[in-house]
C-alpha cells in the first residue's frame, strides 16, 4: 500500500525586519573605552613607577671634568686689575695687580642675585639689596654676610682653569686665595 504524499509545508512568508542590530556597536565602543582606559592606566602606573625608582635609586656619576672645568685661556689675554665674565660659568675672574687670579662666583652671598662687575666704580654692586664687594670679593657694604664665594683656579702650561663644580664658601680674602703662574 502506498501512502499518499504528504502536502509540502507551506507557511507564509515572514515580514522583513530590517537588520539593524542596535547592541553590537555599544558593546563594541564599551568594549573599546574599557581597554582604551586601561591602556591609559597601566601608562600611567608605568611612568609612576619610573619616577619612583628614579628618585630611590642612586645618582649617577658625571665624567670628572664633564663640564665643570673652563678654560678662560692664556693668562696674557687677562691684564692685571682687570675682571672678565664668564657667564656660562657663572663667576668672574680677576686678574688682581700683583698678577694673581681668582675666580668669583656671581651669585650675591646675602640672597642669591646675580652681582654686576661695575668697572667704572670698581666694584660689584648688587642691584637687588645693595650690597657692594670690592675687587677681591670682600663686603665693603652690608647686608651680604660674607664675600663671595671662589671657585678654584689652576694655571696649567700658561692657561688658567677654572673648576666651577662647587664654590669654595669664604669669610673674606686672604692672600692665600690668590693663584700665580
Amino acid at each position: 500500500m502506498k501512502t499518499p504524499a504528504r502536502a509540502p509545508d507551506v507557511r507564509p512568508p515572514e515580514p522583513a525586519v530590517p537588520s539593524a542590530s542596535p547592541e553590537p556597536p555599544a558593546l563594541e565602543r564599551r568594549s573599546f573605552l574599557r581597554a582604551a582606559w586601561l591602556a591609559l592606566g597601566a601608562v600611567a602606573l608605568g611612568e609612576a613607577a619610573w619616577i619612583l625608582a628614579s628618585f630611590l635609586g642612586p645618582r649617577r656619576r658625571e665624567a670628572e671634568d664633564a663640564g665643570s672645568l673652563v678654560v678662560a685661556g692664556p693668562t696674557d689675554a687677562f691684564a692685571p686689575g682687570s675682571v672678565t665674565a664668564f657667564p656660562a660659568g657663572k663667576f668672574y675672574l680677576v686678574r688682581l695687580a700683583d698678577g694673581g687670579f681668582l675666580a668669583l662666583s656671581r651669585t650675591c652671598t646675602h640672597l642669591g642675585c646675580t652681582v654686576p662687575w661695575d668697572e667704572s666704580k670698581g666694584r660689584f654692586a648688587c642691584p637687588c639689596h645693595a650690597s657692594v664687594f670690592d675687587i677681591t670679593g670682600d663686603v665693603l657694604s652690608p647686608p651680604a654676610p660674607r664675600a663671595l664665594d671662589l671657585y678654584p683656579v689652576r694655571i696649567e702650561n700658561g692657561v688658567v682653569r677654572v673648576d666651577i663644580r662647587r664654590p669654595v664658601q669664604r669669610q673674606r680674602f686672604e692672600p692665600s686665595q690668590e693663584v700665580y703662574l
